[in-house]
């Protein structure tokens, strides 16, 4: 079991570096706009299907990058395919990753915590 769970971490890791690269050099939509992070990929465990997670920072419109790369997936899919390895490209899942920003907004209270604490 254990065996598997460092193949699909891999694999995880692997797909993440790929992806992020066609993302961010070969991608041409003009819906996805600002800076497109993948912050993390789980593929499933029979490797069919891939949750891609992505941070989006200056975006235009984030509801039309997230569907930018949703209607690119397959193009990126086939660019990930001619690189990564795999018998089976997994099918590209796009979630948005709120968790930058959550991290952001808990800084911002522990910056006026501290402020409120200085006076």
């Amino acid at each position: 079991m254990r065996k598997n769970t460092n193949r699909l971490d891999r694999v995880n890791e692997e797909l993440k570096k790929e992806i992020s690269q066609v993302i961010n050099y070969e991608l041409n939509n003009s819906n996805v706009t600002g800076m497109v992070s993948v912050t993390k990929v789980k593929v499933t465990p029979d490797l069919r299907y891939a949750k891609v997670y992505v941070s989006v920072l200056n975006s235009k419109n984030l509801n039309k990058t997230l569907e930018g790369l949703k209607s690119s997936s397959g193009f990126i899919r086939s660019r990930v395919a001619q690189t990564v390895n795999l018998r089976i490209t997994p099918e590209l899942v796009f979630e948005y990753d709120e968790s930058i920003v959550y991290g952001e907004k808990i800084d911002a209270i522990l910056k006026n915590l501290k402020e409120e604490n200085k006076n």
